[in-house]
């Protein structure tokens, strides 16, 4: 027996810093209707999604829960992949970039690249911005803050994110030598990004002006895969992060089978906004490890709101348990699948999505199977006879069938879902147009036995079509249908995706079940809305935010500043950030203060008898366990933060004021 036709797809690998949206969703739905819909047809199919689990972020994160980062990211893993389970994301593996074997892996791929000479030291400026992972060039800043002397202290990246400066030494990626390499791979395989337009955005925005080498390890940020031949590094995001692809499939392991059996992938699907880290530094990489490259990166648009991108600070943020938990998984499924056009940026808005549910899934598809398996209970006690000649309505309807069925599978196969649905719902709407045309109630009247068993069996004929046609997309409307129409899902003779391509003589439930209840617009527009509110954080009112910018002379007066002297000074373990003192305030008062600038005081020893100000009166707490009783003060300049350390004439407990 022939091996079976093998078809890999993956997702991005998520960053577990907080709550996914239905944006988010939508990716991994999409990803997971392509996996089924391929499974139905035969492939030996295997989906990677996951979670990219290193970085400044996540050490940051952490620490503000006062727990290390891997039972940050633990937790978060776990919360990830409840959220898919919820979705019925059919994923085969869930990668983390933490797992010991992507680990190893990327080891191996770092130290070939840099035996080869592709990778080599240097030195890295760059901006900086924690919250999107990313460096940048002053030129790219949004926003550019300079000193009196004109020059650059600050700024914003274009996400609106503060920045600070990053001088450091670094590894760098002969990103150059493989740029005409890339371009001519663009020509030759004009299918490799999609839609074409995403190619020439790389083309002219990046391959053309010239590629600079790329900076890929940190020596400021610890949370990471260590260099093994350079400890200090740790590996950053574009080799880690996008090394996944292979890593997850044993590549550099001592069992690659999996690697030589499903590489190279069929299709990454991403965002667009990743788009050039998936279609310029990925295949590079590849083409430095001379491995294939994979058949197709697919950027699709983003999922928006009336008001521009989905934002917790916009208050239009939508999350996916807050549209499943009342509408079901499948309502969520279809809507991002039909609505929003692959490819393209669409629009979310809760009058849309109520509206598809009640005119497409209520009216159309749940009236459908309602009238027919109502019908047939009340004309045929339930029983679906065979069907041994066709009219001409019935050849009609048989023929709609089949050009859905074959237009379907072209619109699938290029991931064109909304068309592919547009499809299945022109099946949907002849068939509830077969009712009216041959008015089984006036069959029924006059007798007609045999017509009337005719469109009974071709409507549920239709609806046993429809059903696997949708069940890549709607997984438990599927079942629901077979399950009200008498039928196995596990029965592989009933699957036939054939009109006619099942003999049937069968009961039906002796029921109809509502699939989709009718839903009252304003009632579920409000709670959609509301829901969405939730995730605004507060507004300051006016009085608030003039409060929060001045404080009186009686607020300073509660603050209490004294100078205490370093005793001693050690690394928190557990902590790539914290330091932990012990300070003498005078008077026996001697206390324990924790302060996360451990990167800007490498010899943190070297402080031990320094005089500093220490805020003395807040509220002790712990981190990672240990208890700070006070702030020691610091000042903060083009991301460089020091100390305030004053001089000897400054007597130990001695208060500012």
């Amino acid at each position: 027996m022939a091996d079976k036709k093998t078809f890999y797809i993956t997702t991005p690998i998520y960053y577990p810093s907080g709550r996914l949206t239905i944006g988010n969703a939508y990716t991994t739905i999409a990803a997971d209707v392509m996996a089924r819909y391929k499974r139905s047809q035969g492939y030996d199919t295997f989906f990677l999604t996951g979670t990219d689990e290193h970085g400044l972020k996540i050490e940051q994160k952490a620490e503000q829960q006062g727990i290390k980062p891997q039972e940050f990211v633990d937790s978060m893993a776990a919360d990830y992949k409840k959220l898919w389970k919820s979705l019925d994301i059919s994923y085969d593996k869930f990668i983390r970039t933490t797992d010991e074997q992507h680990v190893k892996g990327v080891q191996k791929i770092f130290e070939r690249l840099l035996k080869q000479g592709d990778i080599y030291l240097g030195e890295y400026t760059g901006w900086y911005s924690v919250e999107d992972e990313e460096y940048f060039t002053e030129s790219q800043l949004a926003e550019v803050y300079r000193d009196t002397a004109g020059k650059v202290v600050g700024g914003k990246a274009p996400s609106g994110h503060k920045v600070q400066l990053v001088k450091e030494p670094s590894y760098f990626f002969k990103m150059s030598k493989y740029a005409d390499r890339l371009y001519r791979y663009y020509q030759d395989h004009p299918e490799f990004i999609l839609p074409n337009s995403r190619e020439k955005e790389m083309v002219n925005n990046f391959i053309k002006p010239g590629l600079e080498d790329l900076s890929v390890t940190r020596t400021t940020v610890s949370w990471g895969i260590p260099v093994p031949s350079d400890p200090k590094h740790v590996v950053y995001v574009w080799i880690d992060a996008l090394s996944n692809y292979i890593t997850a499939l044993g590549y550099g392991s001592a069992d690659d089978s999996l690697f030589e059996k499903y590489w190279p992938a069929d299709v990454h699907l991403v965002g667009k906004e990743i788009v050039r880290f998936h279609t310029i530094y990925w295949p590079i990489m590849l083409m430095a490890l001379d491995l294939p490259l994979p058949k197709h990166i697919i950027g699709h648009g983003w999922v928006l709101m009336k008001d521009g991108k989905m934002s917790k600070s916009k208050g239009n943020a939508v999350y996916p348990e807050s549209i499943t938990s009342r509408y079901g998984v499948d309502a969520l499924r279809y809507y991002l699948m039909r609505a929003l056009p692959f490819g393209s940026d669409g629009i979310f808005t809760p009058e849309d999505f109520v509206e598809r549910v009640n005119y497409d899934l209520a009216n159309d598809l749940g009236n459908l199977l309602n009238r027919t398996v109502s019908m047939i209970n009340q004309y045929q006690m339930g029983l679906v006879k065979p069907v041994s000649e066709q009219d001409e309505l019935g050849k009609n309807l048989a023929e709609t069938a089949h050009k859905v069925i074959n237009s379907y599978q072209q619109e699938m196969d290029t991931l064109h879902f909304t068309q592919a649905i547009d499809d299945i719902w022109q099946l949907v709407s002849r068939a509830n147009k077969y009712i009216d045309e041959t008015a089984p109630w006036i069959l029924n009247k006059e007798d007609k036995k045999n017509d009337l068993a005719r469109v009974m069996a071709n409507l549920a004929e239709s609806l046993r079509i429809i059903a696997l046609l949708i069940a890549p997309i709607m997984t438990r409307t599927a079942g629901e249908i077979y399950k009200q129409l008498g039928l196995d899902w596990n029965n592989s003779a009933q699957k036939q995706l054939a009109f006619g391509g099942y003999n049937w003589n069968i009961k039906v439930a002796a029921k109809a079940q509502p699939i989709y209840p009718r839903l009252k617009p304003e009632e579920e527009i409000k709670y959609i809305k509301d829901e969405m509110a939730k995730a605004k954080p507060k507004k300051q009112s006016r009085s608030e935010k003039e409060q929060s910018k001045e404080i009186t002379i009686d607020d300073f007066a509660k603050i209490k500043i004294q100078v205490g002297q370093i005793l001693a000074v050690e690394p928190v373990k557990g902590s790539n950030k914290l330091l932990q003192f012990q300070l003498d305030f005078g008077a026996g008062n001697k206390r324990q203060i924790l302060s996360g600038i451990r990167k800007y005081y490498p010899e943190a020893s070297e402080l031990v008898g320094k005089k500093v100000l220490a805020v003395t009166n807040l509220k002790p707490r712990k981190m990672l366990g240990k208890l700070s009783q006070g702030m020691l003060l610091s000042s903060e300049k083009a991301g460089q933060v020091k100390l305030a350390i004053v001089g000897d004439e400054h007597e130990i407990g001695a208060e500012l004021g």
